[in-house]
């Protein structure tokens, strides 16, 4: 077996999208002054960073600001290969000097590759946390105030160590949400909105912009998954579209459903929401976003760009470009490829 000391990045992502993910961390690496290249296989779900100082790089570049990553994490160590019967010595061995760690998570790809050491990755959680904490890697009790640990396996015979800060970092494991499916839900992607809330807001955020009595409006809301996420949180919603309401969404009582064209229709005072889910040209769609800024229709929107099927890094910077030039004025703008989205990322947009 051989431990090799690895400088970089490990960020998961949708399979199919590691070229995305290699070019906006090139893009983006490559603003911080920081060098690097890109090690991936195209489906593999998982985007290596290397050549870079790992730390340094963890530090100066976000998790929030990422797009296609579903998670972000600093590489401590390779394995290969590791004897299927004992795993657990070469990384204790690996990790002496990489100090104390408040939690650990056995994760793998979530791709095609990746699904079936599911098992091994949940029987190994367990094996593993009682070694580490006789060595004194890994704290007694889950502690979120320090980093933590990741083995990430490739396959049985090959690992990866590395280390997240909680505060930047996706809350879930592999950056997959626990979320529930509704009964109510009028359509599968209300799941996308209720996402982009949680992974596009902090909680400060989410309690100061989600409040009942707020207004919002819905543009190709049919038939109605958005305008009743809005709703749960006691918002008042214009439903815009010219096809028909699901009656789980009608029955809330906070909808008022408007037959017209989303990209015709506007409102008659400012709102404080506008989301839209519309399957359109991701240029059209962003022009029409900064629009609404730029008319001063709305303070806040979650919208969805759906993207070519090439080209789509240079896609999504045209598009959020576009954005912030049509609205004329200076916005916050978050965007993140969810994992509940398909071929397409979710953007939040603010006037600052």
């Amino acid at each position: 077996m051989t431990a090799t000391s690895l400088d970089g990045l490990l960020c998961w992502c949708r399979p199919g999208f590691e070229p995305e993910l290699a070019a906006e961390l090139g893009e983006r690496s490559a603003a911080l002054g920081v060098g690097g290249y890109a090690r991936t296989e195209r489906q593999s779900g998982v985007v290596l960073w290397l050549g870079a100082d790992g730390a340094a790089l963890d530090q100066a570049l976000p998790f929030r600001e990422l797009i296609f990553a579903r998670q972000k994490l600093r590489i401590l160590a390779e394995l290969k290969p590791l004897d299927p019967h004992d795993r657990i010595t070469p990384m204790l061995a690996a990790l002496t000097g990489h100090g104390v760690f408040g939690e650990v998570w056995v994760e793998h790809a979530d791709s095609e590759l990746g699904r079936p050491l599911a098992a091994l990755a949940r029987s190994f959680a367990n094996a593993l946390r009682r070694p580490l904490r006789e060595h004194g890697i890994l704290t007694a009790t889950d502690d979120a105030t320090l980093p933590r640990l990741h083995v990430c396996f490739l396959d049985g015979a090959h690992a990866l160590l590395a280390s997240s800060r909680p505060h930047d970092a996706s809350p879930w494991p592999l950056g997959v949400p626990r979320l529930r499916s509704h009964a109510d839900a009028p359509s599968r992607s209300a799941l996308k909105l209720e996402e982009a809330l949680f992974t596009l807001l902090d909680a400060g955020e989410r309690t100061q912009l989600l409040r009942p009595g707020m207004r919002a409006a819905d543009l190709g809301a049919a038939p109605g998954g958005w305008s009743w996420i809005l709703s749960r949180h006691g918002i008042q919603v214009s439903a815009i579209d010219n096809g028909p309401m699901a009656d789980s969404a009608m029955a809330t009582g906070l909808i008022t459903h408007q037959r017209a064209d989303g990209f015709r229709w506007q409102p008659t005072k400012a709102l404080d929401w506008m989301v839209c889910d519309m399957v359109e040209q991701p240029r059209r769609v962003a022009t029409r976003m900064g629009e609404w800024f730029a008319n001063g229709w709305c303070r806040q929107a979650i919208f969805n760009l759906k993207l070519p099927m090439k080209k789509r890094w240079l896609e999504t910077t045209l598009c959020l470009d576009l954005l912030q030039q049509r609205a004329g004025h200076a916005l916050t703008v978050r965007a993140r490829q969810l994992y509940h989205d398909r071929e397409e990322i979710t953007v939040f947009a603010q006037m600052r």
